[in-house]
């Protein structure tokens, strides 16, 4: 399954064999989307489902192979199931018979330890009804909720969508503004938008599409232009109250602006925004220790065409390399595939802007290296960095 490619909240479904999860998905979504069958073992792979909630947002179900799943094949399901906690913002496990064991727990102690909100659904209550002992027991135990559910009837729905509503994080839902405490009515904003052989034919990136729209949210005068337009704003008199930029031309522009003009990047407005912003700070400036042999780990949020201005795979290694002087090691990974050495490997961890994933995916992304005390950045800031202007390029969110 291609993961981390949908910037909408992620529900996991999580659960035994036959415990009813792909009937629960159709079951909530009035729709047959998920295959059903009273054989165990049905769902072999993960499969995203969208569907909207109505009153909290779009969302991703993810629906998953039973977690107690049997011999070789089914341990690598079981495994595959188990990965896609760190892209999921919330689960629902789902039980049946009044079988909670060891299996769930197990699956309890990894959300617990990214911080996963989950609440759970005995499902096939028109069978077998929750136990009520077992009910108050694991809800004095995890505090979460317990709902029994059938799926015979949708009665119970409504309680399941204001269950998640309740339990969701805050940032899956409310989509603070970008740019809000920095701008105000009436300013002017200044886009600089360069467009090379990465820009899409015909279209703007995300990054930049979403600074405009808060532009335009907080009611601001935006100018678009590309870098090779920047002087001749300025020599029309015309003095914006902040500059943002593609960060791979910071080299280019950071001149051309006037120094009481503040100047940041699109990427650094996202990484503010759903990165960890606090430890990109931290680490950047590590890139000036960095030493001959050091492994340097560069993650992609996306699959893309590569080509030979590529800002990930190309500019910023090359441009380490010069400003470092030093024979760096670079490992490559796209997507959320799987890191092919230990974390602690690296000398440093460099992010993308992370426009295509939500903020829970990009921040369990991080956590392993921000857990092993392994610095990191992102690839705005490294290119601000690079360009001698990291204190400037940050200088605007510190304020």
């Amino acid at each position: 399954m291609k993961q981390g490619k949908d910037n909408k909240p992620h529900i996991g479904i999580y659960g035994r064999r036959n415990a009813g999860k792909s009937s629960l998905i159709n079951c909530l979504s009035g729709q047959n989307i998920s295959i059903v069958s009273d054989l165990k073992g049905t769902t072999t792979d993960p499969v995203k489902r969208s569907y909207e909630i109505l009153g909290y947002a779009p969302v991703i179900f993810i629906d998953t192979a039973g977690i107690d799943d049997e011999g070789d094949t089914g341990q690598l399901r079981v495994q595959k199931s188990l990965d896609t906690i760190n892209i999921i913002d919330m689960a629902i496990i789902v039980i049946s018979n009044n079988e909670f064991g060891a299996q769930e727990r197990e699956l309890i102690d990894k959300l617990n330890a990214l911080k996963t909100p989950f609440f759970i659904i005995h499902n096939k209550s028109d069978i077998t009804p929750l136990d009520n002992s077992l009910k108050t027991s694991i809800e004095n135990e995890f505090k979460v909720p317990v709902i029994d559910f059938t799926t015979q009837n949708r009665d119970k729905v409504s309680l399941v969508f204001d269950t998640i509503k309740q339990i969701a994080p805050e940032n899956t839902w409310t989509f603070g503004s970008l740019l809000g405490d920095i701008v105000e009515k009436n300013d002017i904003v200044l886009l600089i938008t360069p467009i090379d052989s990465e820009a899409p034919q015909g279209r703007m990136i995300l990054p930049q599409v979403q600074v405009l729209r808060d532009c335009l949210d907080n009611h601001c005068m935006a100018f678009v232009i590309q870098d090779t337009e920047v002087e001749e704003f300025f020599r029309r008199g015309i003095k914006p109250r902040l500059a943002i930029t593609d960060s791979q031309v910071f080299h280019k522009v950071k001149d051309m602006i006037p120094k009481d003009v503040p100047l940041t990047s699109f990427s650094i407005v996202l990484a503010r925004s759903k990165g960890d912003f606090a430890n990109y700070l931290k680490g950047t400036p590590h890139i000036s220790e960095l030493k001959d042999g050091d492994k340097i780990l560069m993650l992609e949020s996306c699959s893309h065409h590569v080509s030979c201005e590529d800002i990930g795979r190309v500019k910023i290694p090359n441009g380490l390399r010069k400003f470092t002087g030093k024979e760096l090691d670079f490992t490559f990974v796209a997507g959320f595939d799987g890191i092919p050495e230990p974390i602690t490997d690296f000398a440093m961890v460099i992010q993308c802007g992370g426009c295509m994933v939500t903020r829970k995916q990009l921040m369990n992304r991080l956590k392993p290296a921000v857990d092993a005390g392994i610095p990191i950045s992102n690839y705005g800031m490294t290119l601000a960095y690079l360009s001698g202007i990291f204190d400037k390029a940050v200088e605007v969110f510190r304020k």
